[in-house]
């Protein structure tokens, strides 16, 4: 009798178990959702440990493949207005012919492909092959269903929307950013407080990245009036608010607990093994899609949101670097506290305030918010699957979030983990996303 009673509890417990409900239920995507998606999966894969691919000139990509995106889907709506006339130096962009049908997602699969192409010309030809394949598998599912007159008709438009866009583009400042990383004529300043060329950094160069890219053109025109944040005046006095931002650094990093380590590595996205810290942004995108099942123009604006709001952060992070130049603190920790100090983990090859990291993903969060609330949960599997870190011991596992802005103050958070960021780089950086999020959503996207 106890065994009938003890296997009809074990039975029972199992019943509830396979009862229990997904507590991030994955919606059926609409058939045109899908194909948004389906894209901005696209544009990280291409991305992934691309080779000359940087934060800037990526987070640049995702600006104008986003934009893409939405113009090529926005005028088949009733709800939603072009941003053609409302960014800077945009004018206008090609319209569909009145009176003709279109299949708007037939548009959008013609447009990335035309975008992706243009903007990772520097890509090996198995990638670019990739948005090919992508474009011709997503042709070939509705072509069935759409009469040939109306396929060829959408094509056209989405490639042609690409073309002005791509064109535009290149008046911005930052085209064909790869081709010029790193400037052998830039002269920085060197003394006390400025930035010096990483000893543990991600990558070797004596010369600091995307040194002018301050100066890009923004998408929103009011992100290119911000004005430069001020950071705290240099000091080597003990007493000193700067002494004690990079003192503060210096004591985290000798009492890492496992967890803090494993947000460091999580938000480290290291572009040479990663798709880079945009390309995180715009995977939170691809993850809220996902999860959300938005309508097709809901998802591309997302993408666009997103994108420029990254493209944007960039511009303005990079005016600040290149007005103060101010150094990492493993520079001012082996000057001034301990020689031997080494950071967590690995610094990039540009100076400090404020965090980029910091700005975009801000920046990203604040755009996401306007779209689907302050209270949102998801898991973001970034970099679920990615090996073991076997030097530092961390598993990459996904993290649960409850909020868009908790993934910006972790993303924050990380770079004080990893010892590359003081507080007030993180603080500033989260206060100047906010802003140009902000500016993003104010441009006028409804009917």
């Amino acid at each position: 009798m106890k065994k009938v009673i003890v296997l009809f509890l074990l039975l029972g417990f199992a019943a509830c178990q396979q009862q229990q409900p997904d507590p991030f239920p994955t919606p059926v995507l609409d058939p045109s959702t899908s194909v948004a998606l389906r894209w901005g999966q696209m544009t990280l894969s291409i991305m992934y440990q691309l080779p000359l691919n940087t934060p800037t000139y990526g987070s640049r990509s995702l600006g104008y493949a986003g934009l893409t995106m939405y113009e090529c889907v926005v005028n088949g709506t009733t709800t939603h207005r072009s941003l053609a006339a409302q960014l800077s130096g945009l004018t206008a962009l090609p319209l569909p012919e009145s009176g003709q049908m279109y299949n708007y997602p037939l548009a959008l699969n013609a447009g990335q492909a035309a975008i992706l192409k243009n903007l990772f010309a520097f890509a090996p030809t198995d990638r670019l092959r990739r948005v090919d394949s992508l474009e011709a598998a997503i042709n070939g599912e509705f072509i069935s269903i759409t009469q040939p007159d109306v396929v060829t008709r959408s094509a056209s438009y989405g490639k042609a929307v690409a073309e002005a866009i791509f064109t535009w583009s290149k008046t911005d400042g930052g085209f064909e950013g790869y081709k010029r990383n790193f400037d052998p004529g830039y002269s920085f300043p060197h003394g006390a407080g400025y930035w010096n060329p990483p000893i543990n950094g991600q990558i070797v160069s004596g010369f600091p990245l995307h040194p002018t890219w301050g100066k890009n053109r923004t998408f929103a025109p009011a992100n290119s009036t911000l004005p430069v944040p001020e950071m705290t005046a240099y000091s080597t006095n003990r007493s000193s608010a700067y002494y004690k931002e990079f003192a503060a650094v210096y004591t985290k990093n000798q009492t890492l607990t496992p967890e803090e380590k494993a947000i460091a590595a999580w938000w480290g996205d290291d572009p040479t093994e990663t798709f880079s810290p945009p390309g995180h942004s715009y995977n939170l995108a691809n993850i809220v899609v996902k999860t959300a099942g938005p309508n097709l123009v809901k998802a591309a604006e997302t993408y666009a949101r997103v994108g420029m709001a990254v493209a944007d952060g960039f511009v303005n992070c990079w005016k600040a670097k290149y007005t103060y130049h101010c150094e990492r603190p493993s520079t001012y920790v082996r000057a001034n506290i301990d020689p031997a100090w080494t950071q967590f983990w690995p610094e990039p090859p540009f100076p400090a305030f404020y965090s980029g990291h910091s700005v975009q993903s801000a920046a990203s969060a604040t755009v996401l918010e306007a779209l689907y609330g302050t209270s949102f949960q998801f898991v973001d599997t970034s970099h679920q699957g990615r090996p073991r870190d076997q030097i530092r011991k961390i598993d990459y596992v996904p993290r649960t979030f409850n909020s868009f802005w908790a993934t910006a103050e972790e993303a924050a958070l990380s770079r004080f983990y990893g010892g590359i960021h003081t507080r007030q780089d993180n603080e500033i950086g989260l206060a100047e996303g906010k802003k140009i999020g902000q500016h993003i959503n104010e441009l006028t996207w409804s009917r």
